[in-house]
């Protein structure tokens, strides 16, 4: 009987330093998250911070995980890390660190592209999150809506035209004076207020759009950003901000949450496929998952890590991992990181059976 690869995962793309143990494909057997409170009296993360706290932190952090499992560097199978996309100084500390353990030891490394790992995030705690399912890619710097048929197999149907999805949540957490990172910020403030206080606007939906729409897919959050703004000075000239501020965030959420579960329903209703999976760390949002289960009704699935993994995090690199070294995808020895990483298998070609001229076209003789 072949022995099941240990993998460690090291992730080090923004201000999480994260390393994990991973036996096989759910066998989690050590996980540490270490995140960077450095950046919240600034309101966002400072790059250089981030990598120097990653470069003191990435020893004790990958003992401790090492620790929990039980094992040693010297145990480890297969090596792995984020190799991009993100901050380039933080992905290279978490690079150099573990392909420099991989090479000393004589064991493969797989540079891992992090936005395919948080697709495999909810893999590690459900064994039924496996394709095919429309995927919603939500985070501080990315929204991506892919249609997965399997895996290392993306189409890309929609991605954001301005601000991810995270990224506005951040900078309505600082118009609203609340803490960074402001996605759980906010959505515990909507909590107490009413979401529909205020009309704010949902970009790029219109019920008027087809598919051949350019804007069909796709999503646009700094109109909304723009309006939030608006709001937010308004309540402060007339001199109810404190009393309002909650009735902001929960409008904001909803119509954030509106947008994307809308643009995802679209994938759904193109696809026939009624299974979605969430990745990303907005996918912690609360509202975010109700809704999408909501549409989805009971005759489908919504997959969604729990909040610990749909944070950047290194269980969900392991994963990501243990699929591409299985596939023969390891790493030469000269690979670096890089902050424009293209996302492996991603094309933006739908499958002909999603084009109407591809179905209704006679076969070629």
């Amino acid at each position: 009987m072949t022995r099941v690869p240990i993998v460690l995962g090291v992730e080090t793309s923004c201000d999480e330093t994260s390393a994990a143990v991973l036996e096989g494909e759910r066998d989690l057997r050590g996980h540490v998250i270490l995140s960077q409170d450095v950046h919240e009296i600034f309101g966002g993360v400072v790059p250089e911070l981030a990598a120097r706290h990653h470069l003191q932190r990435i020893d004790a952090v990958v003992d401790a995980a090492l620790s929990q499992a039980g094992v040693g560097l010297d145990d480890i199978d297969v090596f792995a890390a984020t190799a991009g996309p993100g901050l380039i100084g933080a992905l290279l500390v978490g690079m150099g660190w573990t392909r420099a353990a991989a090479w000393a030891r004589d064991r493969p490394f797989v540079a891992v592209h992090h936005m395919e790992a948080h697709l495999f995030g909810p893999v590690v705690e459900d064994s039924d999150a496996e394709p095919p399912f429309v995927a919603l890619l939500a985070s501080g710097g990315h929204t991506l809506l892919i249609w997965v048929p399997e895996w290392g197999r993306y189409h890309l149907l929609g991605q954001t035209r301005d601000d991810a999805a995270g990224e506005a949540f951040d900078k309505v957490a600082k118009m609203l004076d609340l803490p960074y990172p402001g996605g759980p910020a906010v959505a515990d403030l909507a909590e107490d207020g009413d979401a529909d206080a205020f009309r704010l606007p949902r970009p790029m939906l219109s019920a008027a759009q087809t598919r051949e729409d350019p804007g069909y897919w796709d999503v646009s959050f700094s109109g909304l950003k723009t309006a939030v703004l608006h709001t937010v000075r308004e309540i402060h000239d007339d001199g109810v901000f404190e009393e309002r501020r909650a009735d902001v965030a929960a409008s904001f959420q909803a119509a954030a949450v509106d947008v994307l579960v809308e643009k995802t329903m679209r994938a759904v209703d193109l696809t026939g496929c009624r299974r979605v999976l969430l990745g990303g760390g907005v996918a912690a949002n609360r509202r975010l998952r109700s809704q999408m289960r909501e549409r989805i009704g009971p005759e489908g699935r919504v997959f969604h890590a729990s909040p610990r993994l749909s944070m950047d995090n290194g269980a969900m690199v392991a994963r990501a991992a243990l699929f591409r070294y299985e596939r023969g995808d390891v790493a030469p020895p000269d690979v670096s990181a890089s902050s424009s990483m293209p996302f492996p298998g991603l094309t933006e070609a739908l499958p002909d059976e999603f084009i109407p001229d591809a179905r209704t076209a006679s076969p070629s003789r």
